[in-house]
């Protein structure tokens, strides 16, 4: 079984009407460690050994965050600047990462249409979170597409119920470890493979 290690980072999930359902009892499915970030750093002081500890634990690391301007929470982003060093994370001798999984799970406000080149935000969500899959390339991890929930703003309580369905089926494929992730590397976004079932 492959562990995986959500890094879940909400900066107002007191606000959250999506992400808080969606973390609801993903600690007990089998092989999911989930760890909020803004929760056990609430003064932003990352204890970096643990942190590297812990991804050496697991083989998928997950981001999951709202995705707000047009980047991740500022605590994710020094979580990354801390963690992610040369030498440990990439570099000639920086090889801890190398091979294991990631992949970003990101809700936002934002319909699938308005994330495309006519669209209201001129770019796909895809070319948005272009810098980190660059970040995960550079640290010798393989890119999962992303999971992307849109038009949370909106989004009706039984489309929610279904979005955090299929967010579980998506987290217990990825545990499987005869499943093999590099068919779903070619997808827009992982929601596609719930499309294909």
């Amino acid at each position: 079984m492959r562990k995986i290690l959500i890094l879940f980072a909400h900066p107002a999930l007191e606000k959250s009407r999506v992400n808080v359902r969606l973390i609801e009892g993903v600690e007990a499915i089998t092989g999911v460690t989930f760890h909020d970030l803004y929760e056990r750093y609430p003064e932003m002081d990352i204890d970096v050994k643990a942190e590297q500890d812990l991804l050496k634990e697991h083989d998928i690391v997950v981001f999951q965050y709202p995705f707000f301007l047009f980047g991740i929470p500022s605590l994710l982003k020094e979580w990354m600047d801390l963690v992610l060093v040369h030498g440990w994370a990439f570099g000639r001798k920086g090889n801890a990462l190398k091979g294991k999984w990631i992949c970003h799970v990101v809700t936002t406000g934002g319909s699938k249409a308005s994330y495309s080149k006519g669209g209201y935000n001129r770019f796909t969500m895809k070319e948005l979170l272009a810098p980190l899959e660059q970040a995960a390339h550079l640290c010798g991890m393989r890119y999962l597409p992303p999971f992307v929930i849109h038009g949370t703003n909106v989004m009706k309580p039984d489309v929610i119920k279904e979005q955090v369905k299929h967010y579980r089926t998506i987290l217990k494929l990825l545990t499987d470890q005869t499943f093999d992730p590099v068919g779903l590397c070619s997808q827009e976004n992982l929601n596609d493979q719930i499309r294909r079932g």
